[in-house]
């Protein structure tokens, strides 16, 4: 029996992730420097790898007003981001049926907290794990293992959903059911270790997955 919902936060709940790649394409073809994004996709959902999006840059170029200016364009574009589709409708739907919800993501409170009180979602969320809390982040499975050690439940008695590969590998470390709704960074990726793919959480009702994964 399905028990809760984990969510992941950046690229399930809101695109963060497009807008920081987004942005680097843009200031790369503005500059006629060539720009690879499978390269810089590789990074979405980890948080230790390394990535220098500026190597193709002239020396000459001040990097940092090259951070500077993408931090900027890339709060710009988040900032015309919505919630997106299908979310508010799961998170709903699992209040109505009295399952317990939970965000567990790779991003610190700092970063996560804000943007769910801002949305109009903290509501929702008994729980938020993030990277600080645990010693390992994804894809390791710390941060989905902190929020059922929590819960006092196991893995299979929750549905995890994510965006990044890093992401549904922690979920199924933890021994949990993992649905993968990659957004438009991460739609190249595998997902091997998924269970269901869908494009969006609007594609298909909570009440079908609940079914499923009985």
């Amino acid at each position: 029996m399905i028990r809760a919902l984990i969510f992941d936060f950046d690229g399930l709940i809101l695109d963060t992730e497009t807008p920081v790649l987004e942005a680097w394409a843009a200031m790369h073809r503005e500059a006629g420097v060539e720009y690879i994004e499978a390269e810089a996709a590789k990074i979405v959902g980890h948080i230790d790898m390394a990535y220098d999006p500026w190597l193709r840059f002239d020396p000459s170029y001040d990097r940092a007003e090259l951070h500077r200016k993408h931090r900027e364009r890339s709060r710009a574009m988040l900032a015309a981001q919505k919630i997106l589709p299908g979310v508010f409708d799961y998170l709903e739907e699992a209040t109505r049926r009295g399952l317990r919800l939970a965000v567990a993501s790779n991003s610190d409170h700092g970063w996560v907290d804000p943007h769910l009180e801002r949305l109009g979602l903290r509501k929702y969320f008994e729980l938020t794990r993030c990277r600080e809390d645990v010693p390992r982040g994804k894809p390791e499975p710390d941060v989905y293992q902190a929020v059922l050690d929590a819960f006092g439940i196991a893995g299979r008695e929750a549905i995890a959903f994510e965006d990044s590969e890093p992401g549904s590998l922690a979920a199924t470390r933890a021994g949990i059911w993992n649905v993968v709704v990659p957004n438009p960074s991460t739609k190249s990726f595998a997902f091997a270790h998924a269970h269901v793919r869908l494009t969006s959480l609007a594609e298909q009702p909570l009440s079908s997955l609940l079914e499923r994964f009985a």
